[in-house]
């Protein structure tokens, strides 16, 4: 009898031990771990012991109402419910993402292999993520603001990643009908270029990446701020203009946006630091010509490849100093292997080379071993 008493308690403690395990098993694929955010203004994140909610603030200009995402572990209920989130099982196993600035921040997470579609491969220029497109594991999808529903559906990706420049989602509302979850990545509304980099914590948190995410994040972060340090004390501050013309306008940097934050960091002085507007300017050449004539770089000049190519575009840039004087600068040189702009994709994950490029050109005596990584001098 006591034998039958003691394996019936053992019976039962197994039994009990393994429903606790079986329950415990989803939070221990999926750690949710904590997140901070320190630069990035467009999206929250609120951690809680079994799930998290993310907000993203800004996904568009002017949009009207936050979107809210509930992540939870796989094989787990619900926490809540909710008519106004969006519910996702995490890790994220298939995705398909829209902007190529979404590809090194999977890449720097080894997360390449979870990509499944993108849509205008040819924009995509990271050697390893073409590499999988070769092969033929990341599949076309057309258009970022039509994509091929029909190809999506047969990826069966278990989240999208996309992003809107105007609200505009029909493409995305249609496929979200179908059980597909869509988020939307607002990383290019950020005003700093380490509030763009941080976005890369957005993304990491559906795929249980959180914790070297930050570790990324943070050696980002230290090597700009320490180029910052650098650039800080220079007396020596030049001038620069940016931008160039299309069709009648001239579209500058404002100066709130995150390109004057980088001429600023870089100590120089931006002829148009002094405007409010974080978007672009839309000038005409003879209000440009007039402020910036003189300007001693021309930093961020368009797609020209060349200063005769830049001349062909228009003449009247032979006006400028920085012209005259060869001091124009180009992120348009370096291109992969579909001429997709690397300056475009991996610029955003890493503010940091961009900002000592920026150092390089104004201040060479301070970066003598630096080669610069996207702009170079056009000839």
């Amino acid at each position: 009898m006591r034998t039958l008493f003691r394996f019936s308690f053992l019976f039962l403690l197994s039994i009990s031990c393994k429903k606790k395990q079986e329950n415990s098993n989803p939070l221990s694929v999926m750690y949710l771990a904590p997140q901070k955010i320190e630069y990035a203004t467009g999206f929250t994140i609120q951690n809680y012991k079994d799930y998290k909610k993310i907000k993203v603030t800004t996904p568009w200009p002017d949009a009207k109402q936050d979107l809210i995402y509930i992540l939870h572990p796989k094989g787990t209920k619900r926490p809540f419910y909710s008519d106004n989130a969006l519910f996702i099982e995490v890790p994220v196993e298939r995705v398909v993402v829209s902007s190529t600035t979404d590809i090194p921040m999977l890449e720097y997470m080894n997360l390449e292999d979870r990509l499944v579609g993108f849509p205008h491969t040819n924009y995509i220029s990271s050697e390893k993520t073409r590499a999988l497109i070769d092969k033929g594991k990341v599949k076309e999808l057309g258009k970022e603001y039509n994509l091929n529903t029909e190809v999506v559906l047969e990826l069966s990706p278990e989240m999208i990643i996309g992003f809107s420049a105007t609200g505009d989602t029909k493409a995305y509302d249609l496929i979200q009908k179908t059980g597909i979850p869509v988020v939307m990545n607002g990383s290019w509304m950020e005003k700093h270029p380490l509030g763009r980099a941080e976005w890369i914590k957005f993304i990491a948190a559906f795929f249980g990446k959180e914790t070297i995410a930050e570790d990324i994040f943070q050696n980002i972060k230290n090597s700009y701020n320490k180029a910052v340090t650098l650039a800080k004390n220079i007396k020596k501050s030049p001038t620069v203009v940016s931008g160039s013309m299309f069709k009648d306008i001239w579209y500058i940097p404002g100066g709130d946006s995150f390109i004057a934050q980088f001429l600023k960091d870089a100590n120089t002085t931006y002829l148009w630091a002094d405007n409010n507007d974080a978007g672009s300017l839309t000038l005409n050449f003879e209000s440009v010509l007039e402020k910036g004539q003189n300007a001693d770089l021309w930093i961020g000049a368009g797609n020209s490849k060349s200063l005769e190519e830049l001349k062909a575009q228009n003449h009247r840039y032979e006006a400028f100093d920085a012209f005259k004087n060869k001091t124009v600068y180009s992120y348009s040189l370096k291109t992969g292997a579909k001429e997709g702009l690397i300056y475009y994709e991996l610029g955003p994950m890493r503010p940091d080379l961009i900002l000592k490029d920026i150092i390089k050109i104004a201040h060479p005596e301070l970066l003598n071993d630096y080669q610069p990584y996207f702009f170079e001098k056009l000839n």
